[in-house]
């Protein structure tokens, strides 16, 4: 019996999934690709989770796809269509994702991290392309997702020459957003403060910032802002200097009168949460109540919301990234 498997927890409002093959480190078996958009259906259905994190099992990312049956790997086109499948949805997955890299992230890893969100890097992390060295043909949308995130001179220099590049090179040509010393520490943090963020705001902006939203889509959204009271609730909790309690709960992606909206599937088996609550089990925030009225956007000099300035701010200690201004 293969030790081979994905396995899942919840903690909070942040999903992990760990890839895990003991003894060949943590390379996808075919089992594993087809199981991967299960489970991600799954915790994105599930309104408590805000967050995912995708990582691998002791010291190690994921070395690519496990080439033990290259026939069962590849299609009837030569082509990886279970792991393109899995990619595919890993990127269209409607909450924010965080891929934390330790080791060798080759291959088939490298694909699952570069269609996460982000990627926070441990400072041993080693990223490669390899296809060029097994005769196999890069899938094309990886190869585009690839190319989006780096440019097409790097990802040439990582696809023809089938090299390996560490952690600084992969944080200078943009492949990696920070490199963390406390991996685990930063990835804890930076999930916590997406989960604490309007889920609102969160999801609109990763649907516009992907390209998956259109005008109508778009117009959407800026009715929910009116409708769901966010606003008013972050205005309220910036002038009362308290932290805000966003109304709007993730369950708005089963609204069935939003164009576009990702549909949703059913629970995730074998997701148990911190404490032992099941997926599912955490009840969603009650909607705004009826009778609200609803307000014109006001500007933000009215609103009482100051400027931020891009200077001034320091880095997280332990942490190398161009987006220093962003830490707290």
């Amino acid at each position: 019996m293969s030790d081979a498997e994905l396995t899942v927890g919840v903690t909070g409002a942040v999903a992990t999934v760990t890839i895990r093959n003991p003894g060949r480190r943590n390379a996808m078996t075919p089992a594993m690709w087809r199981r991967l958009p299960v489970l991600l259906d799954g915790l994105e259905s599930d309104p408590a989770v805000r967050a995912l994190v995708l990582t691998g099992a002791d010291g190690a990312f994921c070395a690519g796809a496990d080439l033990g049956d290259l026939d069962e790997l590849l299609d009837a086109n030569g082509e990886v269509g279970d792991a393109v499948a899995a990619e595919e949805r890993l990127a269209a997955f409607a909450k924010p994702t965080v891929a934390a890299v330790q080791g060798p992230c080759v291959g088939g890893g490298c694909l699952l991290a570069v269609a996460c969100d982000l990627r926070i890097i441990a400072p041993d992390a080693r990223f490669g392309v390899p296809p060029a060295r097994l005769g196999l043909v890069y899938p094309a949308p990886s190869t585009r997702r690839l190319t989006r995130l780096v440019g097409p001179s790097t990802a040439k220099f990582l696809i023809f020459t089938a090299e390996l590049i560490d952690a600084e090179r992969a944080l200078r040509v943009g492949l990696a957003d920070e490199v963390a010393d406390d991996l685990t520490g930063r990835v804890t943090a930076i999930t916590a403060a997406i989960a604490a963020r309007s889920q609102l705001s969160v999801a609109a902006a990763k649907e516009i910032i992907d390209d998956r939203a259109g005008p109508a889509r778009i117009a959407w959204w800026h009715r929910k802002v009116q409708d769901s009271g966010e606003a008013r609730e972050g205005v309220a909790a910036h002038h009362e200097r308290r932290p805000p309690d966003f109304p709007w709960s993730p369950t708005a992606f089963t609204d069935r009168q939003s164009p576009r909206l990702p549909t949703a599937g059913g629970e995730a088996g074998g997701v148990v949460r911190a404490g032992g609550r099941r997926a599912g089990a955490y009840p969603t925030r009650p909607p705004v109540p009826a009778g609200r009225s609803r307000h014109r956007p006001a500007r933000l000099a009215q609103l009482g919301v100051a400027g931020s300035r891009r200077s001034g701010m320091p880095a997280s200690a332990g942490v190398r990234s161009p987006l220093r201004w962003l830490h707290p």
